[in-house]
């Protein structure tokens, strides 16, 4: 802990690396494989050494405090008024070609703002989410799921990321903001660049591009689909702004879901306590997804805020303008609020809190769910075919995503659109 000097000390000059603890030791990388290869260790040794608040690197040079103590995330998201989303203050220093500063930078958007600017495009968002038709949405995940799956189905084998999960994600999402597959394709390869880091600012630019002619096509030919009702909300968005938004649900859309069914297929096929559990009826997928968002949530570490001024907490300073980053999968496994039996329990970070909470559960839950439901009712003795006998992880400060999920089964022949077998056999019988 600090001494009463040093809290002077870090009021007038915060700390130099963004480091809760007075200290020279470096931060802890989320950057790198092995964190990637085994978070919860890492989280437990943070708490061991730091308590609630832990140094750490976003990125080669990027530092950052990460909070891994349940209630102190709870008390920093229930306070945007010290612990405003708004990242510029924090990016002026931040060289053009840091990895993840696409991805973080400021945007006109509820998540990067706060105030006047916050209330409107958060009230712009919200209403275009809540215009999506659910009963709708059913009907729209099965006619993508489908064909999906009767283009491999037959082959006994598949990676279901590349050939399920992600493309099923990426229509819905499409599907849902009205997008043609032409702009589609472009904004998959801008996506893909910034969340993997690799020449992020080309795929800034691919993005950008294909958001504002999605905008444009939008405003001219409004249809019921979120871009539609964002442009013609009382908040009167711009078509910047707008984009903006457009921008967020593709890429939390995108990347959140994917982790999220892709997740919960890995607990399903691997735990004995959901795998013959939910197939058998006695749990549902939505227990299966519960699970994930407690234990490996999606997006592992995001709801990053950036003080206004030095900060105490936990009896120690935050300094001005630093990266807060909320550890939503540490924070749920808080040894102080966590439960030996979570079946059932909802009350994990995993979709934020406070007035940034996440304003699309409902449609997430029942994209996941569908998506999951879909994939056991056609191939219900699916297996894992991992060729080292265990997942691997893909490096990043912020998700948990794993590379590849390979399965194996019984080849089965394709079903029709109402999503049954057109024999009511598999091809082995």
């Amino acid at each position: 802990m600090s001494t009463p000097q040093s809290r002077v000390q870090a009021q007038v000059c915060p700390v130099v690396h963004g480091s809760p603890i007075d200290s020279d030791d470096p931060g802890v990388p989320l950057h790198l494989p092995e964190f990637a290869a085994d978070p919860h260790r890492a989280y437990h040794e943070m708490r061991r050494r730091y308590g609630s608040l832990a140094p750490v690197e976003l990125s080669p040079g990027v530092p950052a405090t990460l909070v891994i103590g349940y209630n102190t995330a709870v008390r920093i998201l229930n306070d945007p008024e010290h612990f405003p989303a708004d990242p510029r203050s924090w990016q002026k220093n931040i060289p053009a070609d840091c990895p993840i500063l696409p991805l973080l930078e400021w945007r006109p958007m509820a998540s990067r703002s706060t105030g006047a600017d916050f209330a409107r495009y958060r009230q712009a968002i919200t209403a275009s989410i809540n215009e999506v038709d659910l009963y709708a949405l059913h009907g729209i995940v099965e006619q993508i799921a489908v064909p999906l799956i009767n283009n491999f189905c037959q082959d006994g084998s598949a990676d279901l990321i590349v050939q399920y999960v992600f493309p099923l994600v990426f229509e819905v999402v499409n599907s849902l903001l009205g997008c043609t597959p032409e702009i589609g394709q472009q904004v998959a390869a801008g996506t893909a660049a910034l969340l993997e880091g690799v020449d992020a600012e080309k795929g800034n630019q691919l993005l950008g591009e294909a958001l504002m002619k999605l905008v444009t096509l939008k405003r001219a030919e409004p249809r019921s689909d979120i871009t539609s009702v964002l442009l013609q909300h009382p908040s009167e968005l711009d078509d910047v702004e707008a984009s903006h938004h457009v921008s967020q649900v593709y890429g939390t859309g995108i990347e959140f879901q994917l982790n999220l069914i892709v997740n919960t297929l890995l607990l399903i096929l691997t735990d004995e306590r959901f795998g013959d559990s939910v197939m058998g009826g006695n749990l549902s997928t939505r227990d299966a997804l519960d699970d994930v968002l407690f234990n490996d949530p999606p997006l592992a570490n995001l709801l990053i805020t950036y003080p206004r001024q030095p900060i105490l907490i936990d009896g120690v300073w935050l300094p001005a303008h630093q990266p807060v980053v909320i550890s939503m999968a540490a924070c749920n496994n808080d040894p102080a609020i966590r439960a030996e039996e979570q079946t059932g329990n909802r009350s994990h970070l995993a979709w934020g809190l406070g007035p940034h909470a996440c304003p699309a559960q409902s449609l997430s839950y029942l994209i996941a769910q569908d998506a999951i439901d879909q994939l056991l009712d056609a191939l219900p003795e699916m297996r894992l075919d991992l060729p080292n006998g265990a997942p691997t992880w893909r490096p990043g400060p912020f998700h948990r995503a794993l590379t590849a999920l390979p399965v194996v089964f019984p080849p089965s022949f394709p079903m029709n659109a109402s999503g049954e077998s057109a024999t009511g056999t598999d091809l082995a019988s």
